[in-house]
């Protein structure tokens, strides 16, 4: 189903690279973007399918998970809140997409379809400085992703899928136990344990089930000390 429009002409209006577009392109980029929502568990965009532009979370929040991955609950997913660009790399290949994308809570996903993504990459200059520094993000996240999959230590993953290091542009996290525990691959038991250890050193708080981050500096000292074991 469809969401409302004006949240995707909000999004729009706040890129850094649409001011510097051509009149005519720009009012094509907001007249372009579609958007579709999904429940809580959803697959919105499934592995194997063609792929069809750019995507972005307005709101809510999303996994994504290989196939394959889903049926294992060791395996460490990359979250991406509302406000964050995601699938450029699919984007910039003639392929099926390689990953589903799972709405962890009720999402509305925005999409900038592929002829339009193409325009902008070959004509404006401040779109590509954009998507550089973002895809330097999206590096930074996928290599704490491979650090905590050689991670075996439960209290260490959680640390690094609570940190900057793999939320780098948001800390406004609001995270569910359940959420955290999929993203980690790690039980709903298992997660709750380690986060009672943080909660009793002042690390994070714990309210009505989500998450908050009390301590940043604090998180990083647990994440050395963690990582030394």
């Amino acid at each position: 189903m469809f969401g409302t429009p004006s949240s995707a002409e909000r999004f729009i209006a706040c890129q850094p690279w649409l001011s510097s577009l051509p009149p005519g392109l720009r009012e094509q980029v907001r007249a372009g973007v579609v958007v579709t929502e999904g429940a809580k568990g959803e697959v919105m965009l499934p592995a194997g399918t063609a792929v069809e532009g750019w995507h972005a979370v307005l709101s809510g929040l999303v996994m994504l998970r290989s196939a394959a991955a889903a049926q294992q609950r060791a395996s460490a997913f990359i979250g991406i809140p509302d406000g964050e660009w995601f699938g450029e790399g699919s984007a910039m290949k003639p392929e099926p997409r390689k990953y589903e994308v799972v709405a962890l809570r009720p999402t509305q996903l925005l999409c900038l379809p592929l002829p339009l993504f193409g325009t902008l990459r070959e004509t404006s200059l401040a779109f590509n400085q954009f998507l550089v520094q973002h895809l330097n993000l999206r590096l930074g996240q996928a290599m704490t992703i491979i650090e905590a999959g050689r991670m075996r230590s439960p209290e260490h993953r959680v640390a690094l899928y609570l940190s900057r290091l793999f939320w780098r542009s948001t800390r406004r996290l609001n995270l569910t136990q359940d959420e955290l525990g999929q993203l980690a691959g790690l039980s709903r038991q298992t997660v709750n344990r380690v986060l009672r250890v943080l909660e009793a050193a002042g690390i994070v708080s714990l309210d009505f089930g989500r998450v908050a981050i009390v301590d940043d500096d604090a998180l990083a000292a647990h994440l050395a000390a963690t990582a030394a074991r």
